[in-house]
């Protein structure tokens, strides 16, 4: 197959969109497929290269760091995206938001009589953190969001969204095209359990307590992951034995260091900024507990990647996390956005360390069942059902919101 995948986010960034449409594009790659990305350039001019067997077109973007510092907006792409579709002569689009880039391979696609996949990793509060409006239009706002978005996706052929619950979420705002529950994926061989690794040298190189029980938050630093939370938790515990790591970086990451020197947080809050990949498995190890406050998750590869590494996982009871996470089981859920709740989970977590292995046990089992192989083989199976004489065939082997 030749695959054209179109999104507003590559790598380098780290969000979770921009992950997971590494790992799809590259993997398909390595399958053996034709894959070519439609991107905003993060360099502003446009430029090409070819990435782990992947061909790369960043398109010319003006940067909008007035709304974030991560965002870019392609204008005009329509003729760059019309000759990209004539000399790479997909087979098959699969866009990944509903922002113009999107939007203009969409009408591409349609133009050239080809078959459009959508993956949907919004929400609108990954938008409405960052508009100040008063609470009594918050949710007229939120229904106009949504309006944008299903314009586009209710014209596409099919929508994958990472789990059940966001299915039953984009249902309720109103898809009307077969959609599907996909996992966004976890590479085993990337993410696992190693006892082997140095804790305390890890501990070490990124400033962390050896000898305090470590929470770990690794991901963006922004408004919709209420970090916030955990930090007036910890003020409220008051225990010099218990310390959060804060890794990543984000829009939020000033304020929230602001937060912590009002709050007289000291060592008890360690912000480690954005960790290498290199780092990062083992960085997760080190950790006792890996810790997920956000309000605003449709999967979260973050969580998933600290399943694989066999952690208990302390989250917010919000979208998408209680498919990640069972209370006692493999962690605690606390009510989203609860000081109280989150620091009472903390506690028990950190009090009650005899059941650190079998949680992390069960983690483990859990992201078993999000192997990224699996997401990519019914990613080709929906592709196939898509192509000329493979409609009948793939649909006999897939059937909407089935999971893995």
């Amino acid at each position: 197959m030749r695959i054209l995948i179109a999104g507003q986010s590559y790598y380098p960034a780290a969000n979770g969109q921009s992950i997971f449409t590494v790992n799809l594009a590259e993997s398909m790659a390595q399958a053996g497929h034709q894959t070519l990305v439609i991107t905003a350039s993060d360099r502003g001019r446009a430029y090409r290269t070819l990435r782990n067997g992947v061909r790369l077109e960043a398109l010319t973007a003006i940067r909008a760091s007035w709304w974030h510092p991560d965002s870019y907006i392609t204008p005009w792409p329509w003729r760059q995206v019309s000759r990209l579709f004539d000399e790479f002569q997909p087979d098959i689009a699969h866009i990944q938001d509903h922002y113009p880039l999107c939007r203009t391979v969409v009408s591409a696609a349609r133009k050239r009589q080809l078959p459009v996949v959508g993956t949907n990793h919004f929400l609108p509060e990954n938008v409405t953190h960052y508009v100040p409006m008063p609470a009594w239009c918050r949710a007229s706002f939120n229904r106009l969001l949504w309006w944008a978005m299903l314009e586009l996706y209710n014209r596409l052929d099919i929508v994958t969204i990472a789990t059940e619950t966001g299915v039953g979420i984009l249902r309720q705002a109103g898809i009307r095209v077969p959609t599907y529950s996909v996992s966004c994926g976890i590479d085993l061989n990337r993410f696992y359990l190693d006892p082997q690794v140095d804790r305390l040298e890890l501990r070490r190189r990124y400033g962390l307590a050896p000898d305090r029980t470590l929470f770990l938050f690794v991901g963006r630093v922004d408004q919709e992951k209420r970090l916030d939370v955990l930090l007036q938790a910890l003020h409220r515990l008051d225990r010099d034995d218990i310390q959060l790591g804060i890794a990543g970086h984000g829009a939020r990451l000033k304020p929230l260091q602001a937060m912590a020197r009002r709050l007289n947080l000291g060592q008890r809050v360690v912000f480690t900024d954005y960790v290498p990949a290199d780092d990062l498995t083992a960085l997760l190890n080190s950790a006792d507990i890996f810790a997920m406050p956000s309000e605003a998750e449709l999967q979260s590869i973050a969580t998933l990647e600290a399943l694989a590494c066999g952690r208990p996982v302390l989250a917010a009871n919000a979208k998408a996390l209680p498919e990640l996470v069972e209370n006692g089981v493999n962690g605690y859920l606390f009510r989203a956005g609860d000081v109280e709740d989150a620091a009472r989970c903390m506690v028990r977590l950190a009090d009650q360390p005899a059941e650190w292995a079998a949680m992390g046990a069960a983690s483990l089992e859990k992201a078993r069942l999000h192997s990224l192989n699996n997401s990519l083989r019914r990613y080709r199976e929906l592709y196939r059902s898509l192509l000329p004489g493979h409609a009948t065939e793939g649909a006999q082997q897939l059937s909407p919101t089935a999971n893995q």
